[in-house]
């Protein structure tokens, strides 16, 4: 099987979708204690990079996404497809995950 090199530049989420830079985990407590990668908490907060062209209503017309590329967002815990690309963790969302956009 041949491998497949993505860059975010050559990703784009299609209808509802969204592609999320997942947050970096919290190393350490508040009282200093660094954690070990299994007792870290996933992170529930990113960057919105790229978004699809949204859905379509009953009469056919196109509908944005109420987010937009740059909006930092908190999403559901356990929702969308984890992706790495070029080193860095992203998250392909539906619109419908995200619970706010953080200003």
């Amino acid at each position: 099987m041949a491998s497949l090199t993505l860059h975010t530049g050559t990703l784009q989420p299609l209808g509802d979708r969204l592609l999320v830079k997942v947050a970096s985990k919290e190393e350490k407590t508040v009282g200093g204690i660094f954690l070990p990668d299994t007792a870290q908490e996933k992170p529930q907060i990113g960057e919105v990079t790229a978004v699809g062209a949204g859905t379509r209503n009953e009469k056919g017309d196109r509908v944005a996404l109420e987010v937009k590329a740059g909006d930092k967002v908190l999403y559901s815990k356990y929702a969308g497809t984890e992706i790495k690309l070029e080193g860095v963790d992203y998250l392909l969302l539906a619109e419908r995950d995200i619970l706010a956009i953080v200003e």
